[in-house]
C-alpha cells in the first residue's frame, strides 16, 4: 500500500485501515467469473445456449468483496441482472451458476427464468440468502426493506436474538435510483431507522442514457446528501487498497445497528448493456478509459507488487479458474432439459412439497384447531365488524400476523376495518406506512420470505396499480424459483360501489386478479363468508387478495352471527343461496343479494350461486347446478369485454354445450369507469330489477 493511501485510510478510517481480506477466494471468484463470461461471449451464445448475456465485467471486484462479508446466517440480499459475481460469492454452486444461463434442468429456476435472474435460499443458513431476482429495474429494493424490518421484528417482537447484527443488501445501479421502488425503499428503511444498506454500483449508465438525463447534475447521491437517517460512504470501486475499506465501513456500520447506509462505489462497465449492445452512444476516449480502470489487472499489480502472491501463482490461480469453470461449461452442456410435464407445478403451495423459503409454512407454524362448520354466536355483524374481529384473534393467537397500510394506525383505517387494532396490539404489529403502494406490497414481500404472516392494506382498489409490477412478481415467485421461494401474504383491498361511485374509489376489476399467475382472490358477500375466508387466507401457503366490497361493509342483508374463532371456509368451494331447477345465476360480491331478491321476487325456481372466490373457482359446482337447469345467467358489477363471466361461459360451452336449452348470457356493467352520479350509477350496476326481467326471458326462451 503507497504511503499517501495508507495515511489517507488511516486518518478517515482510524479503526478499519487494512482489513483482512482471503486474496486468494476473491481473486478466483473474479477469473472465474471473467473466464465465464468470455466462454458465454464466444462460445455459448453463438452457439445459441445462451439467449441472455449479460456481463460484470467492472463491476465484479466490489461484489465480490461485498458478498464474502454476508455471513451471518440472518442477512438477507437482493440482486439485479449484473449481480453475477456477487451470486457466487454468496456460496451458490458453480455448476448451477453455469447452467442456468442455459436454461437447462435444476439451476436457479430448472429453466423457468432466465439465467442472471437468480436465487439463492441458503437453506443451511450459513450465510446471506439471496432473495429471488426480477426482471424490473428497481423492484429490488422495497423487499429487502422488508427483510430489514423482519430483522427487527423477529430480534424484538420475537425474542429471537439469532437476529442481532443481520443486515438487509439490496444492490443496483445508478440509474435504478430513479425508480419508485428505490425512492419507496430509502423512505421505508430511513423513516424507520432500519439495518439497511443500499449498494449502488455507479458506471454512469443506464443502458444508453447518461446520468445526466437521471438526475440535476448528474449525481443522485450528491442529491441525498441531506436526507435524513441515511449514512453515504462514496468512492472508488476498483482500488483493491480503498475498497475494501470502504465495503468494510459500510457493512460493518449497519450490522452494529446504527441505521441505513448508502455506499456508492464508481465502477466503469467494460462491456455493452448485453452481449449484443455495441456501446455505439460512448465516444471512443470514453472508452478507452473505462478500460483503464479495469480492476482486474489493479487487483493482479496489488498482489503481486505486495507479496501477496507470486506471478507464477497468479498464474496458477488463473489456469485453474478457467479449467474450473470449462468443466461447469462441459458437464452443464451434458444436464437434461427440463421435463415438460412438470411445467404447471408450482403455481400454487403443494401440501406435500413446501418451499425452502418464505411464509409461515417454511417455518413449521403450526395453528389452532379449525372447522368449516360455523358455530353462531352473538347478535349480528356487519362485515366491517367481522373482519375486524378476525384479524383481532388472528393477530392475538399468531404472533407472525402483521398488519399494516395507510392509516390503518391509530385511524383504524378509512372504512374502520382496523379500528382499535393498533391500540390493542402496539406500532410493531398494526402500523402505518408511508403512501407508496410499491412500498406497502414490496415491504410485504421481504416480511414473507423472512417467514412473517403480512396482511397489507391498499386503500381503494384503483390504488393497486402502482403496486402491479411488485403483485405480479409476488404471485409468480414460486413457480419461477421451481418452488425453493414463495412469499404469502394476504393483501386487503376495498373496492366497488358504495352509496356513490366514481372511477377511483369505486373500481371493481376483480378479473384482474383472476388472471394474475399465482394470487388467490376472495369475495365474499357477507359476514360469516368473511371471516371463514379472510382465515384461511392468513393460514394458508398462497397469496391472497381479500377483496371487501365497500357497498357491503355496513350492509344490512350481509350482516350475520360471528362463526366463531376456528372458522374457516376453504377457497374454491362455492355457496348455493337458493335451489332450484329452471336456471342458474352464478354471482360474487355485490350481486349475490340482488340476485337472491330478484330470484325471490319470481318465484320461478332459480338457483343462485355465490362464487365466495374466483380464484380458485368452483367450477364443478356451477357445471353440476347447469348440468341440472340446462340455463345459466351470470351476473357480475365488473365491465362486460373479458370479465370473470367471459371465462365461467366459456368453460360452460366448452363443457356443456349439449346440456344447455339457451344461450349463456352475462349481465354486468357496461365497458365503462364507475360513474359518480346516483342515477347513472343505478343505471351502470346490475339492479335487483333488471336481473329479475333477464332472469324471466332466460327461463321463458
Amino acid at each position: 500500500m503507497n504511503d499517501v493511501l495508507r495515511e489517507t485510510i488511516n486518518t478517515k478510517y482510524p479503526s478499519k485501515s487494512e482489513p483482512a481480506v482471503d486474496w486468494t477466494h476473491i481473486s478466483r471468484l473474479m477469473l472465474q467469473s471473467r473466464a465465464l463470461d468470455e466462454i458465454e461471449e464466444k462460445e455459448l451464445v453463438p452457439e445459441k445456449l445462451v439467449f441472455n448475456q449479460f456481463s460484470a465485467r467492472g463491476h465484479d471486484f466490489a461484489q465480490i468483496l461485498l458478498g464474502s462479508l454476508l455471513t451471518h446466517p440472518h442477512d438477507g440480499a437482493t440482486g439485479y441482472y449484473r449481480s453475477r459475481p456477487f451470486v457466487m460469492s454468496l456460496g451458490i454452486h458453480l455448476d448451477d451458476v453455469v447452467a442456468s444461463p442455459m436454461a437447462k434442468a435444476g439451476g436457479y429456476s430448472d429453466g423457468r427464468d432466465i439465467g442472471v435472474v437468480c436465487n439463492f435460499p441458503n437453506a443451511n443458513r450459513k450465510g446471506a440468502m439471496l432473495f429471488p431476482m426480477c426482471g424490473g429495474v428497481g423492484a429490488q429494493y422495497t423487499p429487502i426493506s422488508g427483510w430489514a424490518q423482519s430483522i427487527l421484528y423477529h430480534k424484538n417482537q420475537l425474542n429471537d436474538s439469532s437476529y442481532s447484527g443481520a443486515i438487509a443488501v439490496s444492490m443496483g445501479g445508478d440509474s435504478s435510483m430513479s425508480t419508485s421502488g428505490f425512492w419507496a425503499a430509502l423512505n421505508i428503511s430511513t423513516t424507520n431507522n432500519l439495518p439497511h444498506l443500499f449498494y449502488i454500483e455507479d458506471n454512469g449508465y443506464g443502458i444508453s442514457v447518461p446520468q445526466e438525463v437521471q438526475t440535476p447534475g448528474g449525481d443522485q447521491v450528491a442529491n441525498l446528501k441531506a436526507y435524513k437517517n441515511l449514512k453515504i460512504i462514496d468512492g472508488d470501486g476498483t482500488d483493491p487498497e480503498l475498497t475494501p475499506v470502504l465495503i468494510k465501513e459500510a457493512v460493518e456500520y449497519v450490522r452494529s445497528g446504527q441505521g441505513t447506509c448508502l455506499l456508492r462505489l464508481k465502477v466503469p462497465r467494460l462491456c455493452g448493456h448485453t452481449f449484443q449492445d455495441t456501446q455505439t452512444y460512448k465516444d471512443a476516449d470514453f472508452i478507452a478509459s473505462e478500460q483503464s480502470r479495469d480492476p482486474l489487472p489493479k487487483l493482479k499489480g496489488y498482489l503481486l507488487n505486495n507479496g501477496f502472491m507470486t506471478a507464477d501463482e497468479w498464474q496458477d490461480l488463473e489456469d485453474e479458474s478457467y479449467r474450473d469453470i470449462r468443466h461447469s461449461v462441459d458437464k452443464a452442456k451434458q444436464r437434461e432439459q427440463p421435463d415438460p410435464d412438470n411445467l404447471t407445478r408450482f403455481v400454487y403451495a403443494e401440501k406435500d412439497q413446501v418451499q425452502l423459503r418464505g411464509g409461515l409454512a417454511a417455518s413449521g407454524h403450526t395453528f389452532p384447531a379449525q372447522s368449516d362448520q360455523p358455530k353462531p354466536e352473538g347478535s349480528r355483524l356487519n362485515m366491517l365488524t367481522a373482519i375486524r374481529k378476525t384479524l383481532d384473534n388472528e393477530l392475538e393467537t399468531n404472533p407472525k400476523v402483521i398488519v399494516f397500510g395507510e392509516d390503518v394506525g391509530p385511524k383504524g383505517g378509512v372504512h374502520a376495518a382496523t379500528l382499535g387494532l393498533n391500540e390493542k396490539f402496539g406500532n410493531q404489529r398494526v402500523f402505518d406506512t408511508s403512501l407508496s403502494e410499491e412500498g406497502i406490497i414490496g415491504r410485504s414481500v421481504g416480511l414473507a420470505l423472512s417467514g412473517l404472516m403480512p396482511v397489507p392494506e391498499i386503500q381503494f382498489r384503483k390504488y393497486a396499480e402502482p403496486a402491479a409490477e411488485q403483485l405480479s412478481d409476488t404471485g409468480i415467485m414460486r413457480w419461477r424459483t421451481n418452488n425453493q421461494f414463495a412469499a404469502p401474504m394476504v393483501v386487503r383491498i376495498p373496492g366497488g360501489f358504495a352509496r356513490r361511485g366514481d372511477p377511483w374509489h369505486s373500481m371493481s376489476d376483480e378479473v384482474e386478479w383472476a388472471h394474475k399467475v399465482g394470487w388467490q382472490l376472495a369475495m365474499p358477500s357477507n359476514a360469516e363468508d368473511a371471516v371463514g375466508l379472510l382465515r384461511y387466507a392468513l393460514r394458508d401457503n398462497n397469496p391472497t387478495i381479500f377483496f371487501e366490497h365497500r357497498s357491503l361493509l355496513d350492509n344490512s342483508w350481509s350482516r350475520r352471527p360471528y362463526p366463531g374463532d376456528d372458522y374457516v371456509i376453504p377457497f374454491g368451494q362455492a355457496k348455493t343461496i337458493l335451489s332450484g331447477s329452471a336456471l342458474t345465476v352464478v354471482c360474487w360480491g355485490a350481486m349475490v343479494e340482488r340476485c337472491e331478491k330478484a330470484a325471490l321476487s319470481l318465484d320461478m325456481s332459480v338457483e343462485v350461486i355465490d362464487l365466495r372466490t374466483i380464484q380458485p373457482w368452483d367450477k364443478e359446482a356451477i357445471l353440476t347446478s347447469v348440468e341440472k337447469t340446462g340455463r345459466c345467467l351470470i351476473v357480475h358489477e365488473d365491465n362486460k369485454t373479458a370479465g370473470f363471466g367471459a371465462e365461467i361461459a366459456a368453460t360452460l360451452a366448452d363443457e356443456l354445450f349439449f346440456s344447455l336449452d339457451a344461450p349463456i348470457q352475462r349481465l354486468t356493467m357496461p365497458d365503462i369507469p364507475n360513474p359518480h352520479n346516483f342515477l347513472l350509477l343505478e343505471k351502470a350496476v346490475p339492479s335487483e330489477q333488471k336481473i329479475a326481467l333477464t332472469m324471466q326471458k332466460l327461463i321463458e326462451v
